[in-house]
């Protein structure tokens, strides 16, 4: 299991960044979760994963939890974590979440728990 990756903060002329990783073995993707939509409730064995709210309106569900981060805010997601994303049925557009996995990437880790969509 990996520690919770604390982004660097650079200030720069024209702004900043935050970097998450650096030079480190981490697969990232934007996953987007459509209106009324959800991902199954999952967990992975050989990962960790930090998911960044891209947009308001995110619902997460972390080990029994819901949490509704602010855009921008942080979720730590370690390896056995019981968790998926969801997009609230009221909302007009799909939400968007940043997904760094660190550790041992393969979708096949992934162990779903519930599924609407019928996968296993």
């Amino acid at each position: 299991m990996t520690q919770k990756p604390e982004p660097l903060h650079v200030d720069k002329p024209w702004g900043s960044f935050d970097q998450y990783v650096l030079n480190a073995p981490c697969t990232v993707k934007i996953l987007t979760c459509n209106p009324g939509a959800k991902l199954s409730l999952q967990r992975h064995k050989h990962r960790d994963e930090l998911w960044v709210a891209l947009d308001s309106g995110v619902v997460v569900e972390l080990d029994g939890r819901i949490i509704t981060p602010d855009k921008g805010a942080q979720i730590w997601l370690p390896a056995g974590s019981v968790h998926r994303l969801s997009c609230d049925a009221s909302r007009t557009a799909p939400v968007r979440v940043m997904e760094v996995s660190l550790g041992s990437f393969d979708e096949n880790d992934i162990e779903r728990l519930e599924d609407v969509y019928g996968r296993n």
